[in-house]
């Protein structure tokens, strides 16, 4: 007979790749529970595939704390930005219409700065005026005081002065001051019968109404005279 196994004596046929693994898997778990000096070190859980480390994560939260400083402040700027802008847009408006109201008191004084100067010599061109009413046709003076009254108007008109007539207009308030009511049938009533002096405007404005008299109905029984307005 053959040479017999001892008794109680176990034996396997296992391969000696399967031996190697086991003896690597075994140095690798004994390196990891040990440092370079020999003290054991706990080993950390296998990560899940995919997963962030401790360290990633505390990397993570410091760049959201950091976007989160970052949009602060960009709102901020922006808050600072707008103000600044709405003050611009202000100073603008401010600066525009400060320009047309100079532009305006400019054109009025271009326009009806002379308008003292003018009321002084009304009363010259009056006087002129009722020189002419009363002269006699046939006096060698008149013909020098027409003249003299043209150049003046012209003067005045080259300053944008004009003067007007009421006589036979409807009496306006606006343009015409009644000095006296007169009693007449000749006119409709409210109509400028009597001119006591012209009245002139410079530009568009008025510098001085007409001074008039005014018809009024006559009174039943009573006559023709005029009475105060």
């Amino acid at each position: 007979m053959g040479d017999t196994p001892n008794k109680g004596a176990f034996e396997a046929d296992i391969p000696l790749d399967a031996v190697e693994e086991a003896l690597r898997s075994v140095e690798q778990v004994e390196h990891r529970r040990r440092t370079a000096d020999g003290v054991e070190v706990p080993v950390a859980p296998e990560a899940e595939p995919g997963a962030p480390s401790a360290e990633e994560l505390a990397r993570l939260r410091s760049l959201e704390a950091q976007l989160e400083v970052s949009q602060q402040r960009s709102r901020e700027t922006m808050e600072r930005l707008k103000e600044a802008h709405d003050r611009y847009v202000r100073a603008v408006a401010d600066l525009e219409n400060y320009k047309k109201r100079a532009v305006r008191e400019r054109d009025e004084v271009l326009r009806y700065g002379n308008e003292k100067l003018l009321k002084d010599l009304l009363p010259v061109v009056d006087g002129l005026d009722r020189a002419l009413a009363v002269a006699a046709s046939d006096d060698p003076m008149v013909k020098g005081v027409q003249l003299v009254r043209a150049s003046l108007e012209q003067m005045l008109a080259r300053h944008g002065v004009t003067g007007f007539s009421a006589l036979g207009q409807p009496f306006d308030p606006a343009r015409h001051e009644a000095l006296l009511q007169v009693s007449t049938a000749d006119q409709p009533p409210n109509t400028v019968v009597v001119e006591h002096a012209r009245g002139f405007m410079l530009n568009e404005r008025l510098v001085r109404p007409a001074m008039v008299g005014v018809a009024m109905a006559p009174k039943a029984g009573g006559g023709g005279d005029g009475g105060e307005a």
